[in-house]
C-alpha cells in the first residue's frame, strides 16, 4: 500500500506588509528637535563643568562693579554766544532729547518738528525766531536747493535723523556768522 504523503501545501500564516511611513506635522518635528538639542545641550553643560571643575574662582564683589545707565543721558553742550546760534543748539538739543516728528508741530508724545522746536525755544520772541528760520532756511539750501520752507523740508524725511543734522549746522552757521 502506498504511504500517504504528507500534505506540502500548508497555508503559511500571512503578515500584513507594514503601513507606510505617515509624514510627521512640523509641531511633532519640532518636539523631536528640541529633544535633542535638550540633550545635547545638557552633554554640553556636563562636559563643561567637568572640564573646569579644577580651576580655582573667586567670587566677585558687586559692590566693586561700576554701573552706568543703559542710555545716558544727554547733556546740554556749551551754549553758542550769539542769540539765534544758541536758539539754533537748544532747538537742535531739544529734538535729540526730546524726539522728532514730522506732520505736526508737536505729536502726541510731545515730539517736535523742527519749525515746532525752533519755536519752543524762541519762548515768544518773534524776532528771534524768524531770524533762526532764516539761518536754518541757509544751511538747508545749501545742500537742497529745491526747498520751499522749513516745514516742507521736515514732513518730506520719514526719519529725522537729516533734519536734525541741518538744525545742528545751522547752528554752526549762526555762530561763524555772529548771528
Amino acid at each position: 500500500m502506498p504511504q500517504p504523503r504528507p500534505a506540502t501545501e500548508q497555508a503559511a500564516p500571512t503578515t500584513p506588509p507594514p503601513a507606510p511611513p505617515t509624514a510627521l506635522s512640523i509641531e511633532e518635528r519640532m518636539a523631536f528637535v528640541n529633544a535633542a538639542m535638550t540633550t545635547r545641550l545638557d552633554e554640553a553643560a556636563v562636559a563643561y563643568e567637568v572640564n573646569t571643575a579644577h580651576i580655582d574662582t573667586e567670587p566677585v564683589d558687586l559692590g566693586d562693579v561700576l554701573t552706568i545707565p543703559l542710555t545716558p543721558a544727554l547733556q546740554p553742550p556749551t551754549p553758542y554766544p550769539t542769540p539765534v546760534a544758541a536758539l539754533l543748539q537748544r532747538a537742535h538739543h531739544r529734538l535729540l532729547t526730546g524726539g522728532w516728528c514730522t506732520g505736526a508741530r508737536v505729536d502726541a508724545e510731545g515730539a517736535r518738528c523742527l519749525y515746532g522746536a525752533i519755536h519752543a525755544e524762541a519762548r515768544g520772541d518773534q524776532s528771534l525766531e524768524s531770524r533762526g528760520l532764516g539761518v536754518l532756511m541757509d544751511a538747508i539750501r545749501r545742500e537742497f536747493t529745491d526747498v520751499d520752507s522749513v516745514p516742507s523740508f521736515n514732513d518730506s524725511f520719514t526719519s529725522g535723523r537729516i533734519p536734525i543734522r541741518m538744525l545742528g549746522q545751522a547752528a554752526g552757521l549762526a555762530d561763524t556768522r555772529g548771528l
